[in-house]
């Protein structure tokens, strides 16, 4: 049963799970564009890319079914503490990645190790998330208000992670940068531990794993929504952008490929941190404090539609080669980002709205199970189609995903 006003430690709660929030997510971050652009000038090839991150959505969606019963039965600081735990162990393992591998042990052993930092992220993401539902006050759109700042910050922060990992890798190599993230969160772990304050469920024994699925049909067409929503970003994110960039951008030579992996940077920074920001501004957007909940799930449709012709624009641009191409791909990708930012905030409004007290985990980690279902797939193709077809097929590819999460989330209306 969900409270009228938070509980007197109900914001310093919140505030404390959301700064551990930002703090594993400047990591993660920084570690994705650090494994990318350093495996990248190794000679991988963009599926041998897609390949170091498989593991890593893999166990996303393993641990997001999971997760939420683990957080029911031994409750939401426990899950929120092992998250940034297991990300620690993930960075102090990959700095023991020796060049005098070979390529498919270093392959296996990244993967490995990207797969655990899976899980820790995913642990993190579902705590934090399902503390919303729990900390928010109720009425006056404070819900959707705290789930967007929560949000919005949280992908303002990863931005500035992706800027941080590459200037890391051109300053102080793989290595060294691998070490000071372990160091550093280790630090935030302990002053996470020592200052968090009461206010959280500490879980039920009784709690049963066959009550992670779902049976409310709403909760599982915006499920596959969201699945198809990630799809259609990480197609061409993960993969497909940095390295066309890169082609773009460096000479090859070494000041090349550092001034190359700074504007790389720069570029997946932006866009997360504008994306968080929109993220942030939804609810003011949408007017969601004089809206019902049934005219958001209007907006939901709306807004993913309007999302599919933008990749496919930009794909027609990309295979005519139209003139100032690289200039016409940020600003376009960025307009994605406003348009795609809106719909993410929307879902992760409606999910806690669907959803109720008793289930709040257990819904939250099956919708994030979707979503890491989502990334899996826009991962895997991501580097397979611009193997076959480059950036165009990336982006088409991108386009039809947007318009599956268009007919999915149309399901809500029913």
């Amino acid at each position: 049963m969900m409270h009228k006003q938070p509980k007197p430690t109900g914001l310093a709660a919140y505030a404390t799970v959301t700064a551990a929030y930002w703090a594993f997510m400047l990591t993660d971050g920084a570690l994705r564009m650090l494994v990318l652009l350093h495996f990248h000038t190794l000679g991988f090839s963009a599926v041998q890319l897609a390949y170091l991150f498989v593991l890593y959505e893999v166990m996303g969606v393993v641990t997001n079914l999971s997760a939420g019963w683990l957080a029911a039965r031994f409750g939401l600081t426990s899950t929120l503490y092992a998250g940034l735990a297991l990300q620690i162990i993930a960075l102090v393992a990959l700095a023991q990645l020796d060049p005098s591998w070979r390529l498919t042990a270093s392959v296996t052993f990244v993967m490995c190790v990207q797969g655990l930092s899976g899980v820790a992220k995913d642990l993190a993401k579902m705590s934090a998330k399902s503390a919303v539902k729990i900390l928010a006050p109720s009425g006056d759109g404070a819900l959707f208000k705290w789930v967007a700042i929560l949000t919005g910050s949280k992908n303002a922060v990863k931005g500035l992670g992706f800027l941080l990992g590459a200037a890391l890798l051109g300053l102080w190599g793989f290595t060294t940068s691998i070490w000071v993230m372990a160091a550093v969160l280790a630090v935030i772990l302990i002053g996470v531990v020592g200052f968090m304050p009461s206010g959280l469920p500490q879980g039920k024994k009784s709690a049963k794993f066959s009550q992670v699925f779902s049976k409310d049909p709403k909760i599982n067409r915006l499920s596959l929504a969201r699945m198809f929503l990630f799809g259609a970003r990480d197609v061409w994110f993960v993969v497909g952008i940095p390295i066309y960039f890169y082609s773009v951008l460096s000479d090859g030579s070494e000041d090349g490929n550092r001034a190359a992996f700074f504007m790389i940077g720069s570029f997946m920074a932006l866009w997360i941190i504008l994306y968080g920001l929109v993220q942030g501004l939804a609810p003011k957007l949408l007017r969601a404090k004089t809206r019902t909940t049934p005219q958001i799930v209007t907006q939901a449709v709306l807004w993913v539609a309007i999302l599919t012709f933008i990749p496919l624009v930009l794909s027609w641009a990309v295979w005519a080669d139209i003139p100032n191409l690289t200039g016409v791909l940020v600003a376009g990708l960025l307009v994605f980002g406003f348009v795609f930012a809106v719909n993410s905030s929307v879902h992760s409004y409606l999910i806690l709205a669907f959803t109720t007290g008793e289930r709040v985990t257990m819904d939250v980690g099956f919708y994030y199970m979707s979503n890491a279902a989502g990334r899996l797939i826009g991962t895997l193709l991501s580097g397979l189609s611009y193997q076959m077809g480059g950036l165009p097929l990336c982006l088409l590819t991108a386009a039809l995903m947007a318009g599956a999460s268009t007919l999915a989330a149309n399901k809500l209306r029913a």
